[in-house]
Formats: structure tokens, C-alpha cells, sequence
């Protein structure tokens, strides 16, 4: 098939800049900066879930928290799609192919608009039977119905705006992959104020803040695109050629990203059973987790690119230590956000306007969130590293272990006997079992690269070297 575009300037060549230098200051760097921006996203949707609250309607809380969830399917989607750009290409810097990298750039850009595009059409037509399964009633239905259908056809946006950012990891420009979520994430406290008070549009106007924002998300992406030499017009015989690449990681890592939200309905529609307040106080959990545990999501995209570009020079020593580094640093931001939880546990039911019953379920959550959130980082950590070595079925079944094995039964046996307290501790069980099967096998996975790997030059094609570590079992 012939190529329409012409031809493309050289790119600059972007260096390897993880194969040397401190494994610990980049496994610091890159999730120092992830985490800013991510995070800012997080702190901004939980702002706009306490404007909404101030509305004085728990009702309206309720339905943004159901609406949530739903969009957490799409943006898990996206991340899945993230990953493997961001894979694919930081093998190619670290294999010093740079003309490569910028091809797989432009393809994998467009096959996750495609995927995004694909999935609001599929998910729109069935917002009704999927809000009443989670746990939406006639008063909270067509609240969260509305603001889906602002909403999701932004999706397509924010999957474009999370591949640059998951790009711009992928070479090493971690400052501006901040920028790209730092800038969505400002812009939405500004407007989303504005329009849900100042322009009375209560939770229409928050979803109109989220479209805006995904935006801006978008824009400042392809600005650093085009700083780091990025941008290409993606052509149609390569975006052809290179899906094959593209969904043998995006395919497991999509579906081991979906499982995190099907889990999220279930412990929606468990806590449905026990009335308004409990799924007011699961909204505000649900919100604040990101928050509070952003950077164990920010460093599951942090250590990708590193042992992509580490696996591509050949370094195994290296990938066994970011593993090593990454659990360190799990270990010493889980303690801090803990007690920071705990100490914060009474002003923040204040903040959200929790009572009696919701308000002793949040406290709850603060007690234990930390033991449980440390065993979820582990399982954050080695998910990169499958998804990036080219083990992604691992991810996604360990992943979804954890959404079934993990969630389902405890979370049905705890509610029986311990009520809405027993809904979250039973989860945290399955989350322990699950974190360290995940780290076990996680440092296997590189003995195993370790001991297929040949002294011969890496292909120039990352998608060809790929093919052969994703075939096999761990052994």
C-alpha cells in the first residue's frame, strides 16, 4: 500500500537516558514527576466531587460517584493503550533506533483514538442497564446519565493527551509528560467553580469542566511531542503494519486494566445494599484514593520506560534493581500517605459533610487503607514490568484474580459479617494475597529475559525483537 504523506524531516535522535546513572534517582525522578501531574488530575476531580457535594444534595454525589465509574472504564482503556506505546517506543530509544520510535509513535497515537472512538459507541447506548447494575435508583439515574453523555465523548481527547504523556515517559522527558496533566488538571479548578456555581449549571457544569479539560490535555501533549522531535504524520501503511505490535500488548494490558473498575462496580453495588450513606462514603473513597495513593499509580507508568530501555541495551542487573528501588519507595510513600490518613481522618469527613454512618465507614478506610494500598503498589510495580518485558498476560491475569478471586468472595463474606467495614476489609485480603504473587513473579520474569538472551545486536524493529518474550511461559 502506497504512502500519501510526504516525506518526514529526520527526527532528532532521543538518548537512552535510563541505562545509566542512579536507578533509584530515575525511579524517583520519573515518579515525582508523573505523580505531580496525575495527581493534580485526581486532587481536581476531588474537588469537583466536594463542589458537587456542596450542591446539598447527597443524591448528586451519588450519581457523580456511579458516572465515575463508568468513565473509569474508558480511561482504563486508555491507559491500556498508553502502555503499549510507551513500551514500544522506549525499546526503540534504548535500542538507539530513533526513526523507529517516532513511526511507532504516530501508529500507536492513532490506534488509540480508534480504540477510544470504538468504545463510546459501544458504551453509550447501554449507560442505563450498566448505571442500574452498579446500583443507580430513579432519582440517581438520570443524573449520572447526563453527565456521561457530556462526558465520554471527550474520551477521545483524553486517549490522545494519555498517549503523548505515556510517549513523552517513554523517551525520558518526564518534565513535560508533567505538563501535560499539571495543565488539563489547572484548568478544571478554574472553570469547574465557575460553571457549577457561577454559571448555575450544578453538575452539567462539571462535566463541561471535564470536556474542557481533556482539551487542554490534549494540546499541551502534542506541544511536547513536538519539542522531543515526536510528532509524525502517522501514515496509513504503518499504522497498518505496526496494530500487530501494538495489540499484543495492548490487548492483555487493556483487559488487566479493566479489571480494576469491575471491581470498583462491585464494591458499588455491595455497598448499594446498604443505603445512601454508604454510597456517598464509597464516592468520596473512591475519589480520594487517587489522591492520597497517586504516586503507586504514577510509578507503575514511571518504571515502565526504564525497563523498557534497559531491556533494549540488554541491562538485566538494572531491571532487577528498579524492581528492587521501586519497592523501597512503595514501602516509604505508603507509610506517609497512611499517617497522613490517619491524622487527617476527622477533618476530611468535616470537608465532605459525612455523617453518622458514612462518616464512620470513611474513618474505617483511613484506619486500613495503607496496609492494603502497600500489597496494591507491589502489584502497580510488577504490572509495568509485564507489560514492558513482554509477559502482559500475567498483568492481566493476576489483575483480574485480584478484581474476582480477590474482591468478590471476601467482599461478600465480609459484608455479611461485618457490614460495610467487612466490604473493605475483605477487598484489603485479596489485595495482600495478590501483591506479593504479583512481585514474586515480577523479578522472574527478568531471569527468565535473562536466560534467553543471546550476545547478538537487537533488532532495529521493537516490535520484531518483542515477539519472541511474549510466546513463552516463565519457567
Amino acid at each position: 500500500m502506497a504512502d500519501l504523506a510526504p516525506a518526514l524531516p529526520p527526527a532528532p535522535e532521543e538518548p537512552a537516558r535510563f541505562v545509566t546513572g542512579s536507578i533509584l534517582r530515575h525511579v524517583l525522578v520519573m515518579t515525582g514527576t508523573g505523580s505531580v501531574g496525575l495527581m493534580a488530575i485526581f486532587v481536581v476531580d476531588l474537588l469537583s466531587l466536594l463542589y458537587v457535594s456542596k450542591l446539598g444534595d447527597p443524591r448528586l454525589t451519588a450519581a457523580v460517584g456511579f458516572a465515575t465509574i463508568i468513565q473509569f472504564v474508558g480511561i482504563s482503556i486508555n491507559v491500556g493503550m498508553m502502555i503499549a506505546a510507551g513500551a514500544l517506543v522506549s525499546r526503540a530509544v534504548g535500542a538507539g533506533d530513533g526513526a523507529g520510535a517516532r513511526r511507532l509513535a504516530a501508529s500507536t497515537a492513532v490506534h488509540g483514538v480508534i480504540v477510544s472512538g470504538v468504545l463510546v459507541l459501544a458504551l453509550l447506548p447501554l449507560l442505563t442497564p450498566l448505571l442500574t447494575w452498579i446500583g443507580a435508583d430513579a432519582e440517581t439515574l438520570p443524573v449520572a446519565e447526563r453527565f456521561l453523555w457530556i462526558t465520554l465523548p471527550s474520551n477521545l481527547l483524553m486517549s490522545l493527551g494519555m498517549t503523548y504523556s505515556g510517549l513523552l515517559r517513554a523517551v525520558g522527558a518526564a518534565r513535560h509528560a508533567m505538563y501535560v496533566t499539571l495543565g488539563g488538571a489547572l484548568v478544571t479548578a478554574v472553570i469547574d467553580p465557575l460553571l457549577i456555581f457561577g454559571f448555575g449549571l450544578g453538575v452539567d457544569g462539571a462535566a463541561i469542566a471535564t470536556c474542557i479539560a481533556r482539551l487542554v490535555f490534549t494540546l499541551i501533549g502534542w506541544w511536547g511531542m513536538s519539542r522531543h522531535g515526536l510528532l509524525a504524520r502517522p501514515r496509513l501503511g504503518d499504522v497498518v503494519a505496526d496494530a500487530p505490535a501494538t495489540f499484543r500488548i495492548a490487548l492483555p494490558a487493556v483487559l488487566a486494566n479493566l479489571a480494576p473498575p469491575v471491581a470498583s462496580a462491585f464494591m458499588a453495588h455491595a455497598f448499594a445494599k446498604f443505603g445512601a450513606p454508604a454510597v456517598a462514603a464509597n464516592a468520596v473513597i473512591d475519589r480520594l484514593v487517587p489522591v492520597a495513593f497517586g504516586g503507586l499509580f504514577a510509578m507503575s507508568g514511571a518504571v515502565g520506560p526504564i525497563l523498557g530501555q534497559n531491556w533494549g541495551a540488554g541491562r538485566f542487573d538494572r531491571m532487577r534493581g528498579v524492581l528492587r528501588d521501586g519497592t523501597l519507595v512503595t514501602a516509604l510513600y505508603v507509610i506517609v500517605v497512611w499517617l497522613g490518613l490517619i491524622l487527617a481522618r476527622d477533618p476530611l469527613v468535616s470537608l465532605f459533610e459525612l455523617q453518622g454512618f458514612a462518616a464512620d465507614l470513611f474513618r474505617f478506610f483511613c484506619l486500613v487503607s495503607g496496609a492494603v494500598w502497600f500489597f496494591n503498589g507491589l502489584l502497580f510495580l510488577s504490572n509495568a514490568s509485564f507489560n514492558n518485558l513482554g509477559f502482559p498476560f500475567l498483568s492481566t491475569a493476576l489483575n483480574w484474580g485480584r478484581a474476582t478471586l480477590g474482591t468478590m468472595p471476601p467482599a461478600l463474606l465480609g459484608a455479611a459479617w461485618y457490614g460495610p467495614e467487612g466490604v473493605i476489609a475483605g477487598v484489603g485480603i485479596g489485595s495482600i494475597l495478590f501483591g506479593l504473587a504479583a512481585v514474586v513473579l515480577a523479578f522472574r520474569t527478568v531471569g527468565t529475559l535473562e536466560r534467553r538472551a543471546v550476545p547478538a545486536d537487537p533488532p532495529s524493529d521493537p516490535a520484531v525483537a518483542a515477539a519472541p518474550e511474549r510466546t513463552g511461559a516463565l519457567v
